[in-house]
């Protein structure tokens, strides 16, 4: 994403986006940010047509994924805290569903193991549960607190 675009989601001016990240350059490596070319943004600008960018001193950056995540972190309005606290959140919920993921299938196999030499219906039963236990999580319907 870029500098302007993040700008916006985050409710900061681009120029404060573009001096905290200056002034935190150790948190932002090669693989969490990068600057435009200027043949990069040219060909970016060809890309969208029209251009809401008007006349630009630099060219912006661009953020993979972890540098938006550590933006976050270093920007100070509400929704780039309320965003971090959010990221945050979200990577523990992945660590507790990996843990109980894992748990589950090793106690899958044991069972295998232990049960499924005796019918051909258990080893299907198993195949199931092994297909429902990579499947991803589905949202969750109704009211969200």
């Amino acid at each position: 994403m870029l500098d302007k675009d993040l700008s916006e989601l985050y409710g900061v001016k681009t120029k404060d986006l573009n001096a905290s990240v200056k002034r935190n350059k150790k948190r932002f490596p090669e693989d969490f940010m990068f600057q435009l070319t200027k043949e990069e943004f040219k060909i970016l600008r060809l890309q969208i047509s029209t251009s809401s960018w008007g006349g630009t001193r630099y060219m912006p950056l661009a953020f993979t994924e972890q540098g938006v995540a550590m933006l976050a972190s270093v920007l100070n309005s509400d929704r780039a805290i309320n965003v971090n606290i959010q990221i945050v959140r979200t990577f523990v919920k992945i660590r507790e569903f990996m843990t109980t993921n894992e748990l589950l299938q090793r106690k899958m196999m044991e069972l295998e193991k232990k049960y499924g030499k005796y019918s051909e219906q258990i080893k299907k039963i198993f195949g199931i549960l092994n297909l429902l236990a990579l499947d991803e999580p589905k949202e969750e319907i109704g009211f969200k607190k």
